[in-house]
């Protein structure tokens, strides 16, 4: 039984702390700006932590960071890094920029704390499930000490070397899985206000090559009425397709791309939409 911390136990964060529990460890969360999820987590066994100062006193093996840009893990990592022995692992869960791992590593290397990225490709169920896809970025010896970790969510994990290689490779990710969602996006608008069946339009691309995880996941809720099929947000799209922008400068035809979905989700945030899954964007005007 390890002594487990988990900072941003939010959509992601839920399932990942879920599955820590799950394992028989000890899981001490601190809140965020939801609430909802914090008080899930604590009635299944964690117990809730009032200040960064606390996770000090509780010996910890491992801890999680799941938070929503390279900022806010930059300014926790300067305040727990002063606070948490060297015996602690940080296993970052947060989707950076390019460089944004490289900088939180060297904050915890100042204080002689191992830091391993782990971005993961799925989603909120996937992370219940613990099936998720895992993309390291580590020293080999701080992957050593984090796979037992990372077993406890991740279906797969792929160790790509060096902290900064997961980051690059989860944007890539990223680049073509936002891509996917927008294209589904713009079909299933385009098929409503031509008149067709959706479920015959549904049915007819899932015979092409254009079927995906992202037209399954939309077209499965939306023709029950459901509009949640894809639970990432507008905001977040835009945060995520700036990194990639940033990532692919050197390569315009794909940094064209990149920018055209994110223009789409920009417009959808200019709306007041931000906070609205992807796939509730289809219902939006």
């Amino acid at each position: 039984m390890k002594n487990v911390g988990f900072i941003g136990v939010g959509y992601m964060g839920y399932g990942i702390a879920k599955n820590i529990l799950k394992n028989n460890n000890n899981l001490f969360v601190i809140a965020n700006k939801n609430r909802e999820p914090i008080e899930r987590i604590v009635k299944e066994g964690a117990e809730e932590v009032n200040s960064f100062e606390d996770f000090a006193n509780k010996n910890l093996d491992a801890l999680f960071m799941c938070v929503t840009n390279t900022p806010i893990a930059k300014t926790i990592s300067e305040k727990i890094s002063k606070i948490l022995n060297d015996k602690t692992i940080i296993i970052d869960i947060t989707t950076h920029n390019k460089t944004g791992s490289v900088e939180t590593d060297t904050i915890f290397k100042k204080n002689n704390i191992g830091y391993v990225e782990c971005p993961v490709m799925g989603g909120p169920v996937q992370a219940e499930e613990g099936v998720l896809g895992g993309i390291v970025g580590a020293s080999e010896d701080n992957f050593k000490k984090a796979e037992p970790y990372l077993k406890f969510f991740c279906k797969e994990y792929f160790y790509f070397g060096k902290v900064g290689m997961g980051a690059k490779s989860k944007l890539l990710n990223n680049f073509l899985t936002l891509g996917n969602a927008a294209l589904v996006n713009h079909l299933a608008i385009g098929a409503k206000e031509l008149g067709l069946d959706l479920q015959k339009v549904y049915d007819v691309a899932k015979l092409g090559s254009g079927n995906s995880a992202a037209l399954k996941r939309v077209f499965d809720n939306l023709l029950k009425g459901d509009f949640t099929g894809f639970k990432f947000t507008a905001s977040n799209s835009v945060k995520d397709l700036t990194y990639i922008q940033d990532l692919l400068k050197d390569f315009p035809e794909a940094e064209k791309v990149a920018e055209v979905n994110k223009n789409y989700f920009q417009k959808a945030v200019d709306q007041g939409h931000g906070e609205n899954f992807i796939s509730e964007l289809i219902n939006k005007k």
